[in-house]
């Protein structure tokens, strides 16, 4: 995650320049320098970034990045509206249950102004960690025994049962209805793969900031 200054799991954090105001948070690959090396243009020339990750990740000093560890459910260290803008891709699936996930979307509410955060959808075809179809529908068992057995997508096999298990129950993915309720103030929009939805964003501007 990770949030800018003038925007568990992952996480990253921006700031822009001292005069300039806080931008945001940001989660997964947008907590690692390397993608904003990627992004980094003429817009984010008076951006700073945090970087928040569950461990500190290493910065090469060439981009106006700092990292920290945290976790994304706690966000306490940073003030209210301290970040003009969070930046979130595919953490709050990862961060626990209904609970923890609330957690995280209420502190990325309250500390940044404005937020993009992503999630794969829950009930497209093809669950995104594993690549199997209808994978968040199968029995915990049946999940479990696959995981131990075979490689799937993103994630190998893991033969001992208890870290398999605690593996596919670390996956928690969201409904439409649940993301609303998550991110009330937010924009949610929808990305296809032809008619199928495939993941949500949450998008809030920072102007929407307090009000209400």
């Amino acid at each position: 995650m990770g949030l800018t200054t003038p925007p568990s799991p992952d996480v990253s954090v921006s700031r822009t320049a001292p005069e300039q105001r806080n931008q945001g948070v940001h989660s997964r690959r947008g907590g690692l320098e390397a993608f904003w090396a990627k992004a980094w243009n003429e817009r984010l020339h008076h951006a700073s970034v945090t970087l928040l990750n569950l461990t500190k990740e290493k910065t090469t000093g060439k981009l106006p990045c700092v990292s920290v560890a945290g976790d994304a459910r706690d966000l306490s260290g940073f003030r209210d509206g301290e970040f003009d803008f969070c930046f979130s891709n595919s953490v709050i699936e990862h961060v626990g249950t209904l609970a923890d996930q609330s957690r995280m979307a209420s502190e990325i509410s309250r500390v940044a102004k404005g937020y993009f955060v992503q999630t794969p959808y829950r009930y497209f075809v093809i669950e995104p960690h594993y690549q199997f179809p209808a994978w968040q529908f199968l029995p915990l068992w049946l999940r479990t025994a696959l995981h131990q057995r075979f490689n799937l997508g993103y994630v190998p096999a893991e033969k001992d049962y208890l870290t398999a298990r605690i593996g596919v129950e670390s996956v928690r993915l969201l409904s439409l209805r649940e993301y609303r309720a998550l991110f009330p103030d937010a924009i949610i929009r929808r990305e296809k793969i032809g008619p199928l939805v495939k993941s949500l964003g949450a998008i809030r501007k920072m102007s929407q900031f307090g009000a209400g």
